[in-house]
């Protein structure tokens, strides 16, 4: 396909994450996580949207959580159908009637016109569409002038809760699980005008032959050439299609959606250590990881990081690289529902990484993540 002209999306501005408890979300987030709170839904946005909504924020990455009000709002219709889970993804563009215009003529599906709200000399125009995503809307929003928030949104004179010392930085990638990806993927080509960035297929079968159940995927990352936006698209591989954890995410969150949102933060070893102190919880990983971890890392290219491997193993990160010293390192913390012992909560997770030089995805570190996935899931069903 040939280039098409850029929608001019600037940013995950935020992500809108539907929950049946906003109390615990604002324990996550604030007293684990460090986020700032800056806002909730005013009255007349809560009765109309029925559902209450708080705004969160470290770094750049904010998150919007909503709980049902009552019946018939957004959130509870969600939650009718799915555990809790990101219901929207949110971008910043630089001129929304632009996008709109563009998406309309490739195909999108707006579920409305684009609507515009003043607040003094500040404006703030937005419209939303429909997604191959399961039920995860994309909503589209411009700012012109300090617009603070959304419409309908009370700021506090001051931030409460955390101060970031974590030192989150930015959504580096959005993750999603499908039981069939292709539509998606051509949808993201030719209706967002995205292009591929990186591709990986493998199974567990792969490195232990033999076995009578194993867990695969096969995924395909889409690239914004503008913005550099990264979104991660999975589907479960044979010849164990059913037991595969991406299957199991689709059951479990009845139907495709975002499995994980990957932050951005400046040193993943004073974070890691200080969260683990914090008392978040990670997926674990198998201590032979590491035992081969320098045979790997010379095999790929990478040769000799700046980090003692023993520190690795303490804290479970993981490592990835392709060529030329190039590398990154990333940890998965346990998705919701292991978090709190809750199918309800969901199977949604985030990661925590941190590149130094590398770009990619890490094809041996999706096997690690796989397998901790996959033991998890396990111990769950037990």
């Amino acid at each position: 396909m040939a280039k098409v002209e850029s929608l001019g999306i600037v940013k995950v501005d935020a992500v809108h994450y539907y929950v049946r408890d906003l109390e615990r979300s604002r324990r996550f987030y604030v007293d684990l996580m460090d986020f700032e709170e800056l806002g909730e839904s005013g009255p007349e946005l809560t009765a109309r949207g029925k559902q209450r909504s708080v705004v969160f924020r470290a770094g750049e990455c904010v998150v919007v959580c909503s709980t049902p009000e009552g019946e018939g709002g957004r959130a509870a219709r969600y939650l009718a159908r799915h555990p809790d889970g990101i219901g929207t993804l949110v971008f910043q563009v630089e001129d929304v009637e632009r996008t709109f215009r563009l998406l309309e003529e490739r195909g999108g599906t707006p579920i409305s016109e684009v609507t515009w709200v003043t607040e003094g000399d500040a404006k703030f125009g937005t419209f939303s569409i429909t997604t191959p995503f399961g039920d995860t809307t994309f909503r589209f929003v411009e700012r012109q002038g300090n617009f603070p928030l959304m419409p309908g949104m009370h700021s506090y004179e001051a931030p409460r809760g955390g101060k970031n010392r974590f030192k989150f930085g930015h959504f580096d990638h959005i993750t999603s699980n499908f039981q069939t990806m292709k539509p998606a993927l051509l949808w993201m080509e030719h209706v967002l005008g995205f292009e591929q960035f990186w591709d990986v297929q493998f199974h567990t079968e792969d490195v232990s032959e033999g076995r009578s159940s194993g867990s695969g995927l096969r995924s395909i990352v889409m690239n914004d050439p503008k913005s550099g936006i990264k979104f991660a698209n999975n589907e479960p591989w044979r010849p164990f299609f059913k037991n595969s954890q991406i299957n199991i995410f689709t059951e479990d969150h009845r139907g495709d959606g975002v499995q994980h949102l990957a932050i951005t933060c400046e040193d993943i070893i004073e974070s890691v250590r200080a969260l683990r102190a914090n008392g978040v919880e990670f997926m674990p990983t198998p201590g032979s990881y590491y035992d081969v971890l320098p045979e790997r890392l010379k095999q790929i290219g990478v040769g000799s990081i700046e980090e003692e491997i023993d520190i690795l193993r303490e804290l479970e990160i993981l490592v990835d690289g392709d060529h030329d010293r190039a590398y990154m390192l990333q940890i998965f913390l346990k998705d919701s529902a292991g978090l709190y012992g809750k199918s309800e909560a969901g199977p949604f997770f985030y990661e925590i990484i941190q590149r130094k030089g590398d770009q990619g995805f890490g094809a041996g570190n999706f096997r690690a993540l796989f397998e901790s996935i996959e033991r998890e899931q396990q111990t769950q069903r037990l």
